[in-house]
């Protein structure tokens, strides 16, 4: 990613002429595969931060507290709900998650990029909320797949594992609200696939607009009106 202006010394008409950090939201079905999706992306593409989200469920084995998530009590997410601490919040098959308002906007306004890797509901609330927003849905090839997957991970109890089978049949008709889809039916085509819609989207005329000004200048050409 460029190097956001502002931070080399420029002058201060500049300041404003700078890469305005992209928020990405991606949702899926529990099992759908977006988690590693995402961190095939970020392997690829420079300059992708990660949004570390709230939640009151209990960690899974070899999940890390402030990597993975913030695990916290029903008590600490109640406080932060009352505080409006949260772009987003939800209660999803059982558990509080949520996103920290704090942690969005200073990525943003450091010009990074980042993603929110939560649920249709929370992706929901912040397009709500936030003004720009790029969402990606990521679709499992079926059901049998979804089941299948959720199955091998041994990460949840019968009932648990019923009840996000149960939601998914919901939570995957969401997908046309969402500006791209992406068949997560085989890893490396799906993870190029999600690589490239960041790549695109860093590209738009508008987010490249401070990059034409400063090059325009080189050749004595007036700004575009």
């Amino acid at each position: 990613m460029s190097e956001a202006p502002g931070k080399t010394g420029e002058s201060a008409d500049d300041v404003n002429d700078c890469y305005q950090g992209i928020l990405f939201v991606i949702s899926s079905p529990s099992g759908g595969g977006k988690g590693t999706l995402i961190k095939r992306l970020r392997e690829a593409v420079p300059g992708v931060g990660y949004s570390v989200s709230w939640t009151t469920r209990a960690p899974r084995p070899g999940e890390v507290d402030g990597v993975n998530y913030r695990f916290v009590s029903e008590v600490e997410f109640a406080a932060m709900i009352r505080a409006q601490g949260f772009v987003e919040w939800a209660v999803v098959h059982g558990h509080h998650y949520g996103t920290t308002r704090a942690a969005v906007a200073e990525a943003l306004a450091a010009g990074l990029d980042i993603i929110l890797e939560i649920d249709v509901q929370g992706a929901r609330a912040v397009r709500t909320t936030m003004e720009s927003v790029v969402s990606i849905f990521i679709l499992p090839p079926s059901f049998e797949v979804l089941r299948e997957r959720l199955t091998l991970r041994m990460t949840e109890r019968p009932e648990e594992l019923e009840l996000r089978l149960a939601n998914a049949r919901g939570e995957v008709a969401e997908y046309r609200h969402f500006d791209y889809l992406i068949l997560n039916d085989e890893v490396e085509r799906a993870a190029a696939q999600l690589s490239s819609v960041v790549w695109a989207e860093r590209a738009r005329r508008e987010r490249q607009e401070w990059v034409a000004r400063r090059v325009l200048k080189t050749f004595g050409a007036p700004a575009a009106r």
